[in-house]
């Protein structure tokens, strides 16, 4: 394996995206007058519906602080709180037509131009993009576990 600097390839680009996705996740959600944990919960809810403690995991808040959230989310009509079918004492949240279209219309410019990108390469180059994003990921990742002491 070839030594590689974190000062060239594709790791400074990387680093580039990486910046550049925390500023446009700011800027959208003050255009679409939501807090940008308010913007990540209606990502989250766009893959499916999840209870609020597990809402409260993904945004990594507190449990009423999530419920803060839905509620807002709510009261724009972007989400509906309804009772879990299983047991009628949990409470699903489920996101809404509107937030919907609030999500699909923010990143519309933006996945349309990812549809063109995707579509100048071939199959096989895409693998290896998503193989080296994946483990772009698993390498970041990595930061979340228990760092070593620090020598004070």
């Amino acid at each position: 394996m070839r030594e590689q600097s974190y000062l060239t390839g594709p790791i400074p680009a990387l680093r580039d995206l990486m910046a550049l996705s925390g500023r446009v996740r700011h800027h959208l959600a003050r255009r679409a007058g939501l807090s940008e944990t308010e913007l990540l919960a209606l990502d989250h809810l766009s893959t499916g519906v999840r209870g609020p403690a597990e809402l409260a995991r993904l945004l990594e808040v507190s449990t009423p602080a999530a419920t803060g959230i839905v509620d807002r989310l709510v009261g724009r009509g972007h989400a509906v709180r309804r009772a879990h079918v299983g047991d009628r004492r949990r409470t699903e949240v489920h996101m809404t037509q509107s937030g919907r279209v609030e999500v699909r219309g923010q990143l519309e410019p933006m996945l349309g131009k990812m549809r063109e990108l995707d579509a100048e390469f071939s199959p096989e180059e895409l693998a290896v993009v998503e193989r080296y994003l994946r483990g772009a990921q698993r390498a970041l990742e990595t930061l979340l576990d228990d760092p070593p002491s620090a020598a004070r």
